[in-house]
């Protein structure tokens, strides 16, 4: 036999052959779990440019006008507040898709070193296993600032429906007087 076509397989059989195959789609499915990841906060970017964009068109509008002063500064502090809290939020999202992406290239690799140990040698078995814990550890990194990000929302969300709610008592107390 040629030497150069040589490669040290430690199959025995197909049982083991398909073994090692299966081992290398595990990873998929954490590669799987990583895409619906960074597809739902791609939409959650997405979601907070165009709210920053309609703070930023608010803005202009409550600067030009002088139409309804009624809280003013207030409406002017509380848009400049949100968009500084969309600013955060933006960049909490930027760095959990980093994550996200990092996890998803640490489970191809797990995948493809399951393969070449599985075709060398097993005594680099410890290299498969590192990487996708390394993954699954950079998932989970992701998912902390997930819920960061959505706590951030919430908040953002109960201080303007507060607001809203003092306009509002402000203008029938206004209308009953």
């Amino acid at each position: 036999m040629n030497p150069l076509m040589y490669l040290p397989f430690n199959f025995e059989n197909l049982s083991s052959a398909l073994n090692v195959l299966t081992a290398m789609l595990t990873p998929a499915l954490l590669m799987s779990a990583c895409g619906s990841f960074i597809i739902s906060t791609s939409g959650r970017l997405g979601r907070v440019v165009d709210r920053v964009r309609k703070l930023a068109d608010r803005m202009e509008e409550v600067m030009s006008t002088e139409t309804n002063p009624e809280m003013l500064e207030e409406r002017k502090a509380m848009i400049e507040k949100h968009m500084e809290s969309q600013s955060k939020r933006a960049n909490l999202l930027m760095r959990a898709m980093v994550a996200l992406y990092i996890a998803s290239g640490l489970f191809v690799l797990t995948s493809v070193s399951i393969g070449f140990v599985s075709i060398f040698s097993a005594s680099w078995a410890v290299v498969p296993v590192a990487l996708g814990v390394f993954g699954a550890i950079m998932m989970l990194v992701a998912a902390i600032r997930l819920i960061a990000e959505a706590h951030m929302a919430l908040e953002s969300l109960n201080e303007e429906t507060e607001f809203l709610l003092r306009l509002t008592r402000k203008r029938r107390v206004r209308e009953v007087s």
